[in-house]
């Protein structure tokens, strides 16, 4: 029987298996996940208080649509035999699937590195909660002003102080312009200090120390600089974007036998623009991914990577969340208007369980145009 195997158990990887699925229908073909883990972690949903609540069964999205799970860590890709070497066991595949995600980049030489705080992953995210839980009026220092480093001070500012660092000169340098004065209103709002052009250079018991030279007070200093393909990609590329990933083409092969989705694929998203490192990405390539190697063996015609019109939504803690359209990430709502949009979206990104047909349904939909995403002849929702 031909065997179609998916690396990775996150929103790419689930995807390609609930992907292959759709595509298989009543065909002969068998279809394995392999991540050690036995959740899909909502990763982006690791900044909230309760990180254990962001996280969903493989077995309930898994097993009704008839997907084996392997949990094992896959350590070599043998694309000329195609055998991946997974908890020492190899196995054989016709057709592969890379969705292994990205990590966080650790700084390397930084004196006190191990007691740096993360929430890249569930148990790093529950070192952070158990270590600040209970604890009223702490320091945190919070290294990065992009995506996660934002998200992650404004939800610490709830209960503590917060020091912003990041090497650039101005907060999310990677966003843009666009929603930039919003960004910077929220933050004076929740009483967020900012030092610019700074980076911590040293991490002691209750400090951290600046490139400026300042000592600063900090029950705990979280990482959020720099993101990473899984290293798996070198197995299937010598030819890798700066951020590891594996050039695709449109319907995301890399080589003849092996599709690449999610963080680890560098896939266009349009004439201009690459697709982010983000689970609005992730979801439709791994959708698109597991089809077409599913559909590759079984002579069924494959399918274009179309995605849906790009957005951003930031939460800003206390001071709500801003939600922005476009490249240029026009905002269209903040305040409290974001936060119900970023709510909603936080609602939609769990996928269908327990039921076949909604998991396959949810797999047939790759351009995703959400009904509370307003279109560009809108009116921007009015900040609140």
């Amino acid at each position: 029987m031909a065997h179609v195997v998916i690396i990775g158990g996150g929103f790419a990887g689930v995807w390609s298996a609930a992907g292959a699925a759709l595509a298989r229908g009543d065909a002969d073909l068998r279809i394995t996940l392999i991540a050690p883990d036995e959740h899909l972690v909502l990763r982006p949903r690791l900044y909230e208080p309760e990180p254990d609540l962001a996280k969903v069964e493989l077995s309930r999205i898994l097993g009704p649509i008839g997907v084996e799970h392997l949990r094992a860590s896959v350590s070599t890709i043998d694309t000329a035999r195609r055998v991946v070497v997974a908890g020492g066991e190899e196995i054989g595949y016709d057709r592969l699937v890379l969705a292994a995600g990205s990590r966080l980049v650790q700084p390397h030489g930084l004196p006190g590195a191990e007691r740096l705080f993360d929430i890249d992953t569930l148990d790093a995210a529950r070192r952070l909660t158990d270590h600040l839980r209970d604890r009223q009026d702490y320091s945190a220092v919070v290294v990065g002003a992009g995506f996660v480093g934002l998200e992650a001070a404004t939800a610490l500012a709830g209960r503590g102080r917060v020091l912003l660092v990041d090497r650039s000169d101005v907060v999310a340098h990677q966003l843009g312009p666009g929603p930039r004065p919003e960004i910077e209103a929220a933050l004076d709002e929740l009483g967020i200090e900012r030092r610019l052009a700074t980076t911590v250079t040293e991490v002691g018991d209750g400090y951290a120390v600046l490139s400026d030279g300042t000592k600063v007070e900090a029950d705990a200093v979280v990482w959020s600089v720099g993101m990473r393909a899984s290293e798996l990609t070198r197995q299937i590329s010598g030819d890798l974007d700066h951020l590891g990933r594996v050039p695709v083409d449109r319907r995301l092969r890399a080589l003849p036998e092996v599709f690449v989705a999610g963080d680890t694929a560098a896939a266009a998203f349009d004439d201009e623009h690459l697709v982010m490192q983000a689970c609005q990405h992730a979801s439709p390539l791994g959708k698109v991914a597991g089809y077409n190697a599913a559909a590759d063996l079984l002579g069924v015609p494959l399918r274009d990577f179309t995605p849906g019109p790009y957005v951003t939504c930031l939460d800003l803690g206390g001071a709500g969340a801003i939600f922005s359209r476009g490249w240029d990430r026009r905002v269209m709502a903040s305040g409290a208007a974001g936060a119900a949009v970023k709510k909603q979206i936080n609602q939609h990104i769990h996928p269908p369980v327990d039921d076949a047909a909604k998991i396959l349904a949810a797999a047939d939909r790759v351009y995703l145009e959400l009904p509370f995403f307003p279109r560009d002849d809108e009116e921007a929702a009015p900040a609140t």
